[in-house]
């Protein structure tokens, strides 16, 4: 048997003019960057700026308020980096669950037959997402910071894992803690001055994780409610006459179809909200923007600070893309 002719390169071919413009669209871009890159060096070097990120080994000089690890003055420049994306990260993370969560619920609350249950939920999506963002946050933290009484006198709350406080000194609950035996529980305990032991959440921190919270999940839930309503009516009518209950209707039927519709925007709002996470410097929770700009304060590199900056954001979104688009294929509905 005879092989099949192989195809010839030519300028007629779609595929190849195809690959033609998208090589010379790399290429223009490529040369972009590499002019605005060399104009800005040779700018920086007749004005006698220093530039380069050989000053990341340099001693920061400066002190972080709140670190999950452990970080002093004398440490580097790369290190106070490392805490301030570990702050990011902590309250992105804990943002999109608790969005994912309320969100949810809010936008099943937006078709519930209780007038009172929609019409709630309503004016939350419609308060919440009409307000800017800044404003939520400053609001949530002057909240924290003002009408709370002291750390002296601070609410308590008796759980079933022991007692809760919060004040102006923020949150303080029981939490794990290594000893020489092993793990134990530590409580937190009312103080002469502050609430001592136990582990404890800022007011910044709560003030950035409540406000980036509340006004992303209005959003979600717009989402959730449009995904809901895009399933046939006949998929309603169809778990009724089985005899299942609103609520199994929901869980079981509903809102697995209602996957492939809502996660595509779900995405963007966790994108939304990593990147809302940056205006934590209005409010003293050190984030990396925050870090960033100290660093800036006292280095003077700021292309490279900001250059920093963008790759954090830039690596954290797409991370977040993938395992998205991960899940957004195998949530998919397998067609027969």
């Amino acid at each position: 048997m005879k092989s099949p002719p192989k195809k010839r390169w030519s300028w007629r071919s779609r595929t190849a003019r195809g690959l033609i413009y998208q090589g010379l669209a790399v290429l223009l871009i490529g040369l972009l960057f590499w002019f605005l890159a060399h104009n800005t060096a040779r700018n920086m070097t007749v004005r006698g700026i220093q530039s380069g990120f050989d000053f990341l080994a340099q001693t920061a000089g400066f002190d972080i308020g709140e670190s999950l690890f452990a970080f002093d003055s004398e440490q580097p420049y790369w290190r106070a980096f490392l805490v301030g994306l570990v702050n990011t990260i902590r309250v992105a993370a804990l943002g999109i669950i608790l969005t994912t969560v309320i969100g949810t619920l809010i936008g099943i609350g937006r078709l519930a037959r209780n007038l009172l249950v929609r019409s709630l939920c309503g004016a939350y999506v419609e308060f919440f997402r009409n307000v800017p963002i800044l404003l939520q946050l400053l609001m949530w933290y002057l909240l924290f910071t003002e009408i709370l009484p002291a750390a002296d006198a601070a609410w308590r709350l008796n759980t079933w894992l022991g007692p809760v406080f919060l004040s102006k000194g923020g949150l303080n609950f029981p939490a794990p803690v290594a000893t020489e035996t092993g793990w134990e529980i530590s409580l937190p305990i009312q103080g002469e001055f502050a609430v001592e032991h136990g582990g404890a959440l800022t007011p910044e921190f709560l003030a950035l994780l409540l406000g980036l919270t509340i006004y992303t999940a209005a959003f979600v839930a717009e989402v959730v409610r449009a995904g809901i309503q895009s399933v046939p009516r006949g998929q309603t009518e169809a778990a009724s006459a089985l005899g299942l209950s609103r609520a199994h209707s929901m869980r079981l039927i509903l809102l697995p179809q209602a996957l492939r519709v809502i996660i595509p925007p779900m995405t963007n709002q966790y994108l939304n909200l990593t990147k809302n996470s940056s205006l934590a410097v209005a409010i003293g929770y050190p984030d990396v923007v925050s870090i960033a700009n100290t660093a800036i304060n006292q280095s003077g590199r700021a292309v490279e600070c900001i250059a920093i900056i963008m790759l954090i954001y830039l690596s954290t979104s797409l991370l977040t893309s993938v395992l998205m688009n991960w899940y957004n294929a195998k949530a998919a509905i397998r067609e027969r």
